[in-house]
C-alpha cells in the first residue's frame, strides 16, 4: 500500500506566499484587486507546492465549473468513424484547453439518451454546451432551452422555433456548391449529377439547393439522396449510372460519398477525369488527396469551426459572470467562407 500525500491547502499557500488566504483565494479563482507583485508571489508558491484548487470550492466562487459539454447528434460509430468529427472535435478542444475548461462529450442515438443527456445538462454539471450535427427534427434544441444553458450551435438550425437568438457557426454550404457546380460547367460537363447528403441537415438542404441554383434546369433522375458516408456514396453512383448512364460529372456533398462514388466508377470502367469528373466537399486531408485520382473539392476549415464554436460560447460565459462594468455584447453567428481545391479528378 502507498501512503496518501496530504494535498496542500490555501493556508499552505499563504503561508509560503506570506500573504493572507483571502489573497490566495482572489489570485487562485482569477479574481481583480491583487497587486502584480503580490499575485505574482501567490503564482510561485501555488507551483512550488503543487496546489490544485477544489473545483467544487473554486465553483462556489466562481458560478462556472469550467466544464463544458459537447453534443453529437450522432451515434458513436459514425461519430469515430467519420474524421469529420474528429477535426470539429480537435478544434473544441484546442480552444476549451488554452482556457482551462474540460470537454465533456456526450453522443445520442436513440430517444433514451436524449432523455439522460437533458437530464445531465438540467443537473447543472457544466457551464455551457457546443452542439453539432443536429437533424432538422432532433429534441436536443428543445431539452438544451430547457436546462438554460449557453449553447452554441455548429451548422445553420432550422428547427421549429430555432434561428431566434441562436448564435451557430457554419460554412458557406450553398456559394461552396455553387462554385463546384460552376467549375465542372468549365469544363465542358452538361450532365451533371449530384449526390446529396441526409436532407434532414442543412448542410445537406444548402449545397443541394447551390447546386440547383447553377443547375435550374437539372434532370431530377440526376439528383440522389445520400447521408455523408461513402456507403452512401457508392449505393447512390450505382443508382445513377442505372439512370442516367450518360452523365459526365458528379458532385457528391462530401468526401466521404465522393470517395464511394469513386470506387464504383472504377468497377464500371468510367475514367475520371475523362468520361466523369468528380467533385466532393469538405477539402478532408488525406481523404481528399489518397483517392484515385486524387480529389477536386470545395475545402471548409472543419477545425476552425470547431474553435470558434469554443471560443464564441466562452466569450458569451465570460459576458454573463463577469461585472457588468467589464461585460461585452452578446455573440453573434459566423459563416465562414469556402474555396474549391482543385485536383485531379476534375
Amino acid at each position: 500500500m502507498t501512503e496518501t500525500v496530504p494535498r496542500p491547502t490555501l493556508e499552505a499557500v499563504a503561508a509560503r506566499a506570506g500573504v493572507s488566504r483571502a489573497t490566495v483565494s482572489r489570485v487562485v479563482n482569477g479574481a481583480d484587486g491583487v497587486r502584480e507583485p503580490l499575485a505574482e508571489r501567490v503564482r510561485r508558491a501555488v507551483e512550488e507546492l503543487g496546489y490544485v484548487p477544489n473545483q467544487a470550492a473554486r465553483s462556489l466562487v466562481t458560478k462556472r465549473h469550467d466544464a463544458v459539454a459537447v453534443i453529437v447528434a450522432e451515434p458513436e460509430t459514425r461519430v469515430f468513424a467519420d474524421p469529420f468529427f474528429a477535426r470539429q472535435l480537435r478544434g473544441i478542444s484546442k480552444e476549451l484547453t488554452a482556457h482551462d475548461n474540460q470537454l465533456v462529450l456526450l453522443l445520442t442515438e436513440d430517444r433514451d439518451d436524449h432523455a439522460r443527456v437533458g437530464r445531465y445538462l438540467a443537473g447543472g454539471h457544466v457551464d455551457g454546451a457546443l452542439v453539432f450535427s443536429l437533424h432538422i427534427d432532433d429534441p436536443l434544441p428543445e431539452l438544451i432551452q430547457r436546462a438554460g444553458l449557453p449553447t452554441v450551435f455548429g451548422g445553420r438550425p432550422d428547427w421549429s422555433g430555432g434561428g431566434q437568438g441562436v448564435v451557430y457557426v457554419d460554412c458557406d454550404n450553398r456559394g461552396g456548391a455553387r462554385d463546384a457546380v460552376r467549375h465542372l460547367l468549365g469544363l465542358g460537363r452538361s450532365r451533371i449529377a449530384h449526390i446529396t447528403g441526409a436532407l434532414d441537415q442543412t448542410s445537406a438542404a444548402d449545397r443541394l439547393d447551390g447546386f440547383r441554383d447553377v443547375m435550374v434546369d437539372a434532370d431530377p433522375r440526376l439528383v440522389v439522396e445520400g447521408d455523408f458516408t461513402p456507403a452512401a456514396g457508392e449505393r447512390a453512383m450505382r443508382e445513377l449510372l442505372g439512370r442516367c448512364p450518360g452523365l459526365d460529372a458528379v458532385f457528391a456533398a462530401n468526401d466521404l460519398m465522393a470517395a464511394g462514388a469513386l470506387r464504383v466508377l472504377r468497377e464500371h470502367g468510367r475514367r475520371v477525369p475523362d468520361d466523369v469528373a468528380v467533385v466532393g466537399f469538405d477539402d478532408m486531408l488525406p481523404i481528399a488527396e489518397q483517392t484515385d485520382p486524387p480529389l477536386t473539392t470545395v475545402r471548409q476549415d472543419i477545425e476552425e469551426m470547431g474553435r470558434l464554436m469554443a471560443r464564441l460560447l466562452l466569450r458569451d460565459l465570460d459576458r454573463t459572470t463577469s461585472a457588468p462594468e467589464n461585460a461585452v455584447g452578446a455573440p453573434s453567428s459566423v459563416v465562414l467562407p469556402t474555396t474549391l481545391v482543385r485536383r485531379a479528378s476534375a
